[in-house]
C-alpha cells in the first residue's frame, strides 16, 4: 500500500508540473508529429547563417532534428515546463548533438536579435503575445516558421498542409 501511495504521489506531481506550466503559458508541451515535422523541414532552407531558436521546445524532438540539420550553428530551445525540459535535456546530454542548447527559461525574456530562424508551435494567445516581441527584435531576413497557428497580421511566404488527419497548416514567414 505504501508503494502505491508513493507512486500515486509521483504521478500526481508529474501531472501537476505539466499542468501548472500549461496554465501559465496557455500552451501544453505537445510534440510535433512526424508528418508535420517533415512538412516543416521541407519548407526550410538547407543552410542558415545564424542561430536557430525553438520557442517552447517541449520534449526536444524538433530541436534535436533542427540541430542535426543545422550543425554549423547553435540551436537553442526554450521551455518553461520542468518535466519536458528535463527529459529533453537528459536526451541531449546522452545523444547530442553538440550544437543543441536547451534552457529551462521563458523565451519572452530571451534576446532573439541574432536569430536566423525561429520555430514555434504555440497556441493563438501565446502567438499574439509573441508577435510584438518578434517584430521588435528580429532582424530583416529572419525566417519564422509556425506549426498550426498563424501570426495575425503577418503574410506567410509559404503555407503548406501536412498529410496528417488534421491537415495541419505550417506557415513560413520572412521578417521585412
Amino acid at each position: 500500500m505504501t508503494v502505491e501511495i508513493f507512486l500515486l504521489g509521483i504521478v500526481l506531481l508529474v501531472i501537476g508540473l505539466v499542468f501548472f506550466s500549461t496554465l501559465r503559458t496557455a500552451t501544453p508541451p505537445l510534440p510535433t508529429s512526424p508528418s508535420v515535422r517533415q512538412t516543416l523541414l521541407a519548407m526550410l532552407p538547407d543552410r542558415v547563417d545564424g542561430p536557430v531558436y525553438e520557442l517552447g521546445s517541449g520534449w526536444g524532438g524538433l530541436a534535436r532534428i533542427l540541430a542535426q540539420r543545422y550543425r554549423s550553428v547553435p540551436v537553442r530551445g526554450f521551455e518553461v515546463s520542468l518535466l519536458p525540459w528535463a527529459v529533453s535535456r537528459l536526451t541531449s546530454i546522452a545523444a547530442g548533438p553538440d550544437n543543441l542548447f536547451l534552457s529551462l527559461r521563458d523565451f519572452n525574456n530571451a534576446d532573439l536579435s541574432d536569430a536566423a530562424l525561429v520555430v514555434c508551435y504555440l497556441t493563438g494567445p501565446a502567438m499574439e503575445k509573441l508577435r510584438p516581441k518578434l517584430e521588435a527584435e528580429l532582424p530583416p531576413g529572419t525566417l519564422v516558421v509556425s506549426n498550426t497557428f498563424a501570426f495575425k497580421g503577418w503574410r506567410a511566404i509559404d503555407t503548406r498542409t501536412a498529410p496528417d488527419m488534421y491537415r495541419t497548416q505550417v506557415y513560413l514567414y520572412r521578417v521585412d
